[in-house]
Formats: C-alpha cells, structure tokens, sequence
C-alpha cells in the first residue's frame, strides 16, 4: 500500500471507499474486508461507525445510486472509470440517504476523486454530484426513477435486482409467515434487507456463560436464542470473548438451526455428530460446545483448507476436522446427527452481505441446486435408521428449499419429516411448517430454511 493510499485510509471517507474498492475490483466480501480496513485504519469508534454507515450504505442502495446517476451523468455508466463510480455512488448515497450538508458530501467527494482519479474526475463529480444534490432526497428520487408501482420500480426503490424481488415474493406467496398483512409484506422484507443489522454473539456453550457475556458494557441480551447477545456499540474482534473464542459472532437464525437439530429426538445412541459444510465454524462451534455436554464427537467437513483452519481455531480441541467433499468425506450410516448448512445464494442475509445482491445472478440457481442435492443425500446417506439430518440455508429461495427436500423424499422411502417448529420454543410465526423459516422483516434474524428429516430403518 502507498504512503498517499494509507493516508486516505486513515479518514472515514477514505476507509469507506477503499472498502468499495475492494470489494468490486477484488471480488472481496464486505464482513471480512471492512474488519481488515478498520484495524488498519485505527479511527475512532465516531469514524469506524461513519465509515461502515457509507460503505455498506452505499453498497445496499447502489442500483437506486445508479439509476439516480445515471440522469445526471452524459454517458453510460459502466464507461465511467470504475475509481471515480464508487465515488460518485458514496456521494449520492450522503446527498439523498443521509444528514450530511449538501456542500460538504460534494466537497468531499470531489477531494477524494481528486487524491484516487485525479483532476478531470474530480471536476465530473463535482458536477454531477450538484446536479443529484438538486434533485431532492430519496423520496425525491425515487418518485422521478421509480413513480410505479410495479415489480421493476419496487425493486429499482429499494434497490434489489428484479429477479430476486420476484423470487423472495415468490416465497413469501408460497409460505406466509404470519396472518398478519405486515408479516406477509414484500416490501417490508425489503426494507429489512437494507436496515443496518448489529453484531449478534454467541456465548459457546462450556466456555462462556451466555449471563457473563451480556452483562458486558455495550451487549444486550438476543430475542430468541438461549446463548445469544447482542453487540449495541463497538466492534466484535475489540471484545476479548470473541478473540479467545469463548464467544462468537453468529445471526439468532443460524444459533436456532444447530439447536434444533442438537434438541431433535433420536433413537438409539447419541454420540456421533457431524457438520458436512462446516466452514467457516459458527454452527458447528456451537455443536461442539453442545456435544460437549452430552459426550457427543463431532465431526466438522470443509473442502477449503484455510476455511478448515478457521473451523478447527472455532471447535478447539476434542473434535475433527477433516478437509474433504461433503459428499463422500464421511463413512455412510454411522452418525446419530448430521447438518447440512448448503452452500446457496444467501438470499436471506442481504442485510448483513450487502454486495451479495450484486453478484447473484439466476445462473447460480442452477450451479448450486445440484451441488445441494447431492450434499443433503449424502446426509442422509451418513446417518444411521433412528438419527437425524438438519437440512439449512440462509436462502428462502424455494429452488434451495422446497425443491432440494421434495425431490429428496420423492426418490426416497427411508426418510421422513419432522415438524422443526417445536424445536425452536417461543419463536412465533414460523410458516405453515413442517419446515421452519425465518424472516429478517419478522424476526429480526437473517432469512433462515430448517427441514429436520428422520432416516427411518
């Protein structure tokens, strides 16, 4: 890195667009990429917190950013130079989103154009920014891009590509989570998909006592999960907790899956557990801890290597952890649980990975639905008659939910449902079962699939 480049780094604006930066020319994910660019930064919590607010802001409103940009710019966008769009789409994002004074967004946005494209790019943006500035705030906007009321201007208004509009409505249409016309509301899923989420934490159980976490300066207690907390101010690596690995960072939703499937009744032994999709280790971090306490092993897979390491620094000692396929890494019909948390489109978790909607496309629909087949078969393939399989995905997507189950119990006669709606206690609205899903707009989780299966003999 340059002098000039660890200088810019050093001030909010700088930090939230090498952020931007990395995350389109290097394909980087936001989560990991923005922890990296802070410690390196050192800025005050004032400026960590303005420099997550533009980045991941910018990042969740960029197709509304474009369309805004693009009545304003004389040429297509993707002809501008990639350095001065991810600017120009920050300073729309402080011009129409947030309470930042018109001359300074512009003013600083045409420095950092200046320091990162050089003189030409910083008088364009000096324009065009004035120009989106005159146009009003978002409401503004939205009612001159977006005036109608169909499935393009929804998505183009809370800026999600049409196509995923279409399929989470698809999946609220399918499986209503409430009775109620809030619960059941596209839009409303929408806007939760672009509400900033908080850090939520889990105490591991047998190293951390869920009570002596929340009563930590800055945590509150979770909503549904026994052993979460969550993390009201500061960032989760300054907390000792979480760099010992008493304690983690994981969404309510993803603690409810591993619990539902640690609390599913099983016959005959219980003592061979295993995660065939284990990285990066928060579910099976908490299976662990669970196993732990009933003198359970398990056993964690990850095709990645240094994914794998991340999994084992997770599980600590007593546990294994094998590098291998998740479809042929465990000998068949001796585990009593297994997890198959698939590798999917992560459709559920756009608030927290907010670059996701942009690198999505239908095509993967089709890249990952046989990959997730062939991982939840080889799931049951490895439990014996009696044990039990959690089948997840943090994608409503009923082409990652709905389908991969059917055609699972259509080719099958050794597997049978279990109604995983008991098994998370006190969580309302859960859908018409037996399935359970979860809904950012409606629990405050990330968008959550759970199918509990039993190998029957």
């Amino acid at each position: 890195m340059t002098t000039r480049s660890r200088s810019r780094r050093s001030t909010a604006r700088g930090a939230a667009y090498d952020l931007l930066h990395t995350v389109h020319v290097d394909d980087a994910y936001a989560n990991i990429a923005m922890a990296e660019i802070l410690a390196e930064a050192r800025l005050d919590a004032r400026d960590a917190a303005l420099a997550t607010e533009l980045a991941y802001g910018t990042l969740r409103g960029q197709g509304l950013y474009d369309a805004i940009l693009s009545t304003c710019v004389d040429r297509p966008l993707d002809r501008l130079d990639g350095r001065l769009l991810d600017i120009l789409r920050m300073g729309t994002h402080q011009l129409v989103a947030m309470r930042v004074p018109s001359h300074a967004a512009v003013a600083e946005s045409v420095a950092l154009a200046r320091d990162v494209a050089g003189e030409g790019p910083a008088k364009l943006a000096n324009a065009v920014l004035r120009r989106v500035s005159e146009g009003g705030d978002a409401e503004a906007w939205i009612a001159r891009v977006a005036p109608g009321d169909t499935v393009e201007d929804l998505a183009l208004s809370t800026s999600h590509p049409t196509w995923i509009v279409r399929a989470l409505g698809q999946a609220l249409q399918a499986h209503p989570p409430t009775s109620t016309a809030d619960g059941n509301s596209l839009r409303a899923l929408l806007d939760a998909d672009n509400a900033p989420a908080r850090p939520t934490l889990v105490a591991r159980p047998g190293r951390m006592e869920v009570d002596v976490l929340r009563s930590l300066d800055g945590i509150a207690p979770g909503r549904w999960s026994p052993y979460s907390a969550i993390l009201e101010q500061g960032r989760p690596e300054d907390l000792a907790a979480v760099r010992d690995g008493r304690a983690g960072v994981q969404d309510e939703g993803s603690q409810l899956v591993a619990l539902a499937l640690a609390h599913a009744s099983i016959d005959g032994p219980d003592a061979t557990w295993v995660d065939l999709c284990a990285g990066p280790g928060g579910k099976a971090a908490l299976l662990a801890g669970l196993a732990d306490e009933r003198g359970a092993r398990l056993t964690a897979v990850e095709p990645h290597r240094h994914r794998a390491e991340l999994v084992r620094r997770a599980l600590g000692d007593g546990h294994e952890v094998i590098v291998g396929d998740g479809r042929e890494a465990v000998a068949p019909g001796r585990a009593d649980r297994v997890l198959i948390d698939a590798p999917c489109t992560g459709l559920g978790a756009l608030r927290r990975r907010p670059e996701a909607r942009w690198r999505r496309t239908p095509a993967d629909l089709a890249t990952l639905g046989p990959l997730q087949r062939q991982l939840l078969r080889a799931g049951v393939d490895a439990t014996r008659p009696g044990g039990v399989i959690a089948y997840a995905t943090c994608s409503p997507h009923v082409a990652e939910t709905d389908l991969v189950v059917d055609d699972l119990l259509k080719s099958r006669d050794d597997v049978e449902w279990i109604d995983a709606r008991p098994l998370v206690p006190g969580v309302p609205s859960l859908g018409d079962g037996p399935a359970v899903r979860l809904w950012p707009h409606v629990h405050g989780t990330d968008g959550m699939y759970l199918a509990l299966l039993r190998r029957r003999a």
